[in-house]
């Protein structure tokens, strides 16, 4: 499956990629040629520590180059600034629960619930995107629960989130 990412995304993960080449793997095999230096390497923690951070640091890149090789992109906001989609900073009124929450409708590499940062691809964000303040969707979870939410406010979100790792 491809992943649908904005040109942000695919900038933010580029900077990265050049930061773990640049500046995470030389010190990577630095620590490693030390480690490696202390003699027995079945008994030394150093030696095996450092190869495992290398291992991950080389792991990240990888799968960062291939996100960016395989993915689509997509516009990085709505086209009106009254209605929802990427990049948007979502008041919803659950109706069901009479609470209120917000949420920042972002891509799928950048969505972390408890920090209130929900995929357009989610089911809440799917119901949010393209509607106005006002308007009540639906959000179906599955085939047997849905439930309503009413949009309160919309402005443009003031963080986006970070990249999730792996």
């Amino acid at each position: 499956m491809r992943d649908k990412l904005t040109k942000k995304d695919i900038e933010d993960m580029k900077k990265e990629i050049e930061y773990r080449k640049l500046v995470v793997r030389p010190k990577a095999l630095d620590d490693l040629k030390e480690a490696r230096a202390q003699g027995d390497l079945s008994e030394n923690f150093e030696y095996h520590a450092a190869k495992r951070f290398k291992n991950q640091n080389d792991s990240r890149i990888r799968y960062l180059e291939r996100m960016i090789n395989t993915a689509t992109i997509i516009e990085d906001s709505s086209d009106s600034p009254d209605t929802a989609g990427l990049n948007k900073k979502v008041t919803v009124y659950f109706v069901n629960d009479d609470e209120e929450d917000v949420y920042t409708i972002t891509t799928t590499i950048r969505e972390n619930a408890i920090k209130g940062f929900i995929s357009n691809v989610s089911p809440l964000g799917k119901a949010l995107v393209g509607h106005k303040v006002g308007d009540t969707v639906t959000v179906h979870v599955n085939d047997t629960l849905s439930y309503p939410v009413t949009i309160r406010k919309i402005e443009p979100a003031d963080e986006i989130g970070t990249i999730r790792s792996f």
